[in-house]
């Protein structure tokens, strides 16, 4: 059986478009802080739903360096960058489900995941450069989500393992 390992970004890049809420499964950077699994953190263990992003990624949204953390201050600790700093999610298919938790629901217009380059440096800050600007999944709908919601994706054929 083939298993992909979902990188570190993929969890926690996806929220440029979101009520506020935070990934369960697999679960992004900012909720392993909380379920501490990831360490040292700072804020973000006791709100992982507040990290947002400025809509309109990449083009907006924040600097480069400040990606993970939204650029919001009490969440830099989330821009710190090492090869094995992050837990890391194996997934094993290259079809799998983005489960939400939202816990400020307000309407969306879209969903969009993005997800590091292949050549990418795992102890570099992250940037634009890093990433594949083309989101790999995307739901465009303009709704008032449940508090729940699941997203079905799909990696792109290169990254599976």
């Amino acid at each position: 059986m083939k298993k992909l390992l979902l990188l570190p970004l993929l969890l926690c890049y996806s929220y440029f478009a979101l009520p506020h809420g935070y990934i369960e499964y697999p679960a992004s950077r900012a909720y392993l802080c909380k379920l501490q699994s990831n360490q040292n953190c700072g804020a973000v263990q006791y709100e992982p739903q507040s990290v947002e992003g400025l809509k309109g990624f990449p083009l907006k949204g924040p600097a480069d360096g400040k990606i993970a953390s939204a650029n919001i201050a009490s969440f830099s600790p989330l821009d710190a960058q090492q090869p094995f700093r992050w837990t890391r999610m194996l997934i094993e298919t290259s079809t799998f489900d983005f489960f939400w938790r939202l816990t400020a629901i307000h309407r969306t217009t879209k969903w969009e995941y993005f997800i590091t380059r292949k050549d990418w440096d795992p102890s570099k800050s992250l940037t634009r450069a890093q990433f594949e600007l083309t989101p790999f999944c995307k739901f465009e709908k303009v709704e008032m989500p449940p508090s729940l919601v699941m997203h079905t994706c799909h990696l792109p054929k290169d990254y599976q393992g």
